[in-house]
């Protein structure tokens, strides 16, 4: 299985490069799944024919859908919606709005991914792209399993406990349904642990990769950087990079022409040094939009090559984010081991990390992340750190207390 996530600024291409690629992948004879968790879906546009929740085929090889999130909400979370309702109208709220109230912020986020990990799981499919929301929902998209995953397995079993002890006590009160049933506890825990393995696929670099669309422009390509620092921090591991609407050099152009791609031409020196060592793609502007199959198909070819061309789905082989090594002198602060986390393109000034018990905090431009300490780390103390060179090194020597003698 391979999961292809493409991801931009709005506006920047990311539907035509997303479905471009899956149909050159589809072309290649891989089973292949092309899905939208864009809100304002485009997938049908790009294709030129429509679309609906359940994947349907639109080419040989290649399925495509645009996921429903209000759709799953109301099917999958009926029974945890009716006791929100049921509480806040005791607390006084009408109908309308304990029922407007009971829709959780990001929920249509959670079951886009949760829609996605249920599809790539029914085996047939060997490929699956995404043609994600623009990059700041799609960072927040990212970082939901992790986050709300933390929060679910830490906290929630606590206050499952807390409301079986005090069950009886509401019941002597006349107030039974104040606290939840088993049955809404065990379906947030199932979420957990849906969302536990959902992080686990795509922060795999062997399944799933991401790849920045974007325009050669200024304020484009500083998102663009922004958003490839934050998703190495999510744990995300980028693997390419498209350059989509360059103009064509043309010495009888006009005025306006040449000093657009006198203009281009500075951005893209500044993008290759900014994604130096991934493969960059480039894309012409075109005279049309490219819609429909052969279109797209036209797109492939500049993309990849013409067949067979290069493979789209190869994971490339990049350096992982995060790596623990023991050190072969220990220095002068008695440091042993060190944990190194690959944050491209961050500024020192903008990386702070703390350890908060067995937990490693990491913050990176507001952009933050609660890292689960390897085993043998935890029995040890921070001796030092630092940022540099797209790195975020820390040193770690055994903490006497809780290290055996011997």
């Amino acid at each position: 299985m391979r999961i292809i996530l493409y991801t931009g600024k709005g506006g920047v291409g990311k539907t035509t490069a997303s479905t471009a690629t899956a149909l050159r992948l589809a072309d290649r004879g891989l089973k292949t799944l092309l899905l939208s968790t864009d809100a304002a879906h485009s997938l049908a546009d790009a294709l030129g024919r429509p679309l609906g929740p359940e994947p349907v085929e639109v080419a040989a090889g290649l399925d495509a859908a645009q996921l429903d999130t209000q759709l799953r909400f109301e099917t999958a979370w009926v029974e945890l919606q009716e006791y929100l309702t049921q509480l806040l109208s005791q607390a006084g709220a009408d109908a309308i709005t304990a029922e407007e109230l009971t829709v959780l912020p990001g929920i249509e986020e959670v079951l886009a991914l949760l829609a996605v990990h249920e599809l790539a799981g029914r085996g047939r499919w060997d490929a699956v792209v995404l043609d994600c929301a623009p990059t700041a929902e799609t960072l927040r998209l990212l970082a939901l399993p992790a986050a709300l995953g933390w929060y679910l397995q830490r906290i929630f079993p606590l206050h499952r406990s807390l409301a079986r002890g005090l069950r009886p006590l509401t019941g002597l009160l006349g107030r039974p349904g104040a606290l939840p049933p088993d049955s809404v506890f065990a379906a947030v825990l199932a979420l957990a642990e849906q969302l536990a393995e959902l992080h686990g696929l795509l922060t795999d670099p062997a399944v799933c990769s991401v790849r920045l669309v974007l325009t050669p422009e200024a304020v484009v390509t500083a998102e663009a950087r922004r958003t490839f620092t934050a998703l190495a921090l999510y744990g995300y591991q980028v693997d390419e990079v498209v350059v989509n609407r360059i103009f064509p050099d043309s010495a009888d152009g006009s005025e306006w022409q040449r000093s657009w791609v006198a203009a281009q031409r500075r951005q893209l020196t500044g993008i290759e040094e900014s994604f130096a060592g991934l493969p960059l793609r480039r894309l012409a502007y075109r005279p049309s939009e490219p819609v429909g199959l052969p279109a797209l198909r036209e797109l492939a070819d500049q993309l990849y090559g013409v067949l067979p061309g290069a493979d789209p789905g190869a994971p490339a082989g990049l350096d992982p984010l995060l790596e623990l090594s023991e050190l072969a002198d220990s220095g002068p602060d008695g440091a042993r081991y060190q944990l190194s986390l690959r944050l491209p393109l961050a500024e020192r000034g903008a990386v702070s990390a703390s350890r908060s018990g067995d937990e490693l905090v990491v913050t990176v431009a507001g952009h933050r992340r609660v890292l689960g300490l390897p085993s043998v780390l935890r029995r040890c103390e921070v001796t030092g750190g630092s940022a540099a060179d797209g790195r975020l090194l820390l040193r770690f020597r055994p903490d006497p207390r809780l290290w055996p003698a011997s």
